[in-house]
């Protein structure tokens, strides 16, 4: 597990405005006419006022290094400032709600124009040296730009409080405690999710997703998993459906019942149940490894016809 810290406090959001300067546009209902001249043309934004923010000293950027490659983390602790740049960055700068229950926000793909200009630079200092008077930009644009990891970037946007809204009083912590572990469950899960995305495309389904990720955050934040708060996360208590995130993953509104959703725990209790055998009688150098090997086991895991337990 490595992390680089990147910037630190009130200058956060700064240092990401100069790299995306769509951060300095105000969202509208339509989205702001100037999003797509600065994000697709990397041309300035008008005015370079942060007025809109207003910053944390505890906000942080760090680099996280996993098996997927980097992404880049960023926590944003005032809430109005993470729904206003995810607004931004993620809802192309569109006036869109924000439900509260979201707390995190994944961003693959973010073109970083500075990267761009960075090797612009770069090419023409190398013709220069070359005695190339007329360097030929135009096609090594077309060259370096086929390639989208060139110029793009992830970015995870974190916000600060309690992980899955479970107030710290449903948990065995303080409430400091809980929140620590929550921002620590929450950078573990996201990043888990952009690794199983890039690395295991063809296992994609949204509430095996989920399972593993939580675990893989409950792991960095405790250093072993619990089952219970596992559960807890989902709404499901002794086997059966109590409410909660569990129903958040049943698209149809129709298969919502209690019956089908007691069902749904079940089974996911009995898989949580093998999830906790098996990450106990195992050992993992890092969060990340427990992601990659736990991700492995999903034909054993989730294509087993699972019932109650």
């Amino acid at each position: 597990m490595s992390a680089k810290v990147i910037r630190k406090g009130t200058e956060v959001i700064p240092y990401l405005a100069g790299i995306w300067p769509q951060i300095y546009l105000l969202p509208t209902p339509e989205g702001n006419p100037l999003y797509q001249a600065v994000v697709l043309s990397g041309e300035d934004a008008p005015t370079h006022s942060l007025s809109h923010f207003r910053g944390s000293p505890e906000d942080i950027i760090t680099r996280e290094e996993t098996p997927a490659g980097p992404v880049i983390a960023v926590t944003i602790t005032d809430r109005a400032d993470f729904e206003m740049i995810t607004r931004i960055l993620g809802h192309k700068c569109r006036l869109d709600v924000i439900p509260a229950s979201q707390g995190a926000c994944i961003l693959d793909g973010l073109i970083n124009w500075q990267r761009i200009r960075d090797h612009e630079a770069e090419f023409m200092k190398k013709a220069k040296k070359q005695g190339i008077d007329d360097p030929d930009w135009d096609s090594e644009f077309k060259r370096f730009t086929s390639d989208r990891k060139n110029y793009t970037e992830a970015l995870i946007l974190l916000s600060r409080g309690p992980y899955s809204a479970v107030p710290y009083a449903k948990t065995p912590f303080s409430e400091k405690e809980w929140l620590k572990h929550s921002l620590t469950i929450r950078k573990f899960h996201e990043c888990t999710h952009f690794i199983c995305r890039r690395l295991y495309r063809e296992w994609i389904d949204p509430l095996w997703d989920e399972l593993v990720a939580d675990a893989v955050g409950i792991y960095a934040a405790l250093g072993r998993y619990d089952q219970d708060l596992a559960e807890l996360f989902l709404g499901i208590r002794d086997g059966r459906y109590a409410g909660g995130r569990l129903e958040n993953y049943v698209t149809e509104e129709a298969d919502k019942t209690p019956e089908n959703m007691d069902r749904l725990a079940a089974k996911i209790h009995g898989i949580l149940n093998r999830f906790s055998e098996w990450i106990g009688s195992n050992s993992f150098r890092a969060p990340w490894d427990l992601a990659v090997k736990l991700e492995e086991q999903y034909p054993l895991f989730w294509k087993k016809d699972d019932t109650a337990e």
